[in-house]
């Protein structure tokens, strides 16, 4: 399995831990609340759902009405396919929650991570945090070292270019250490009796800095197949 098929996979897992939905819900959510899904489609969604109910992690239910509702003229419309997610489905993505290695660091697995840490303990999101500020702070001196030796042989544009991507590394590894800094002083809202976060919704990061911009919903205007 690719990382980015996995990467899909983890987040469809945690968006359905929240609430049943049907394909083109599903596709929506993943545009508007992880970025980093806003370009792939439905070719791409569907083949990984399949796989997931193939390996019993989740369940498909038909939208089609009780047969004792009222009939009402459906113009040729289709009944929906609703995705649910089960009970080895949420075992399987409270394991996958759990999980720290390198994989939890790098750019697109670490937004997918984030975007669930409303129902990640405490400790993981620790371990996650730093592990991601370490891996910017070695990138970030790598960086610093590569313009240092070249630094004589760049035009103005690729230098200007060299030092953006620096300015944007540090800026997360602040944003980092303020999010640690948060955690460790416990002013982390809506905690459960064991000191995990209480279930809610990918998108609530209450009392956390505010340092990057919000995502903003795909204003595409897509229709369900």
């Amino acid at each position: 399995m690719s990382r980015r098929s996995g990467i899909l996979e983890f987040a469809v897992l945690g968006l359905l831990r929240e609430s049943p939905m049907h394909g083109y819900e599903l596709r929506k959510r993943l545009n508007t609340s992880l970025g980093i899904f806003r370009a792939f489609s439905y070719g791409t969604l569907y083949p990984c759902l399949k796989t997931l109910v193939a390996n019993g992690w989740l369940i498909e239910e038909s939208s089609v009405p009780p047969e004792d509702t009222p009939a009402v003229p459906l113009t040729g419309r289709r009944a929906k396919i609703v995705y649910r997610l089960t009970a080895e489905g949420k075992e399987h993505f409270e394991e996958l929650l759990s999980q720290t290695g390198p994989d939890a660091y790098e750019d697109e697995h670490f937004a997918a991570r984030f975007a669930f840490f409303g129902q990640t303990s405490r400790d993981v999101r620790m371990r996650v945090l730093e592990g991601r500020r370490s891996r910017l702070e070695e990138r970030l001196e790598k960086m610093r070292a590569s313009l240092a030796r070249t630094r004589e042989r760049l035009d103005d544009y690729t230098l200007e270019l060299q030092r953006h991507g620096m300015e944007s590394v540090e800026r997360e590894v602040r944003w980092l250490n303020e999010l640690i800094e948060s955690e460790r002083s416990g002013r982390h809202r809506r905690t459960g009796q064991d000191g995990s976060p209480q279930q809610g919704t990918s998108g609530e990061k209450d009392d956390l800095p505010r340092s990057r911009e919000d995502s903003r919903p795909d204003s595409s205007d897509d229709t369900a197949t």
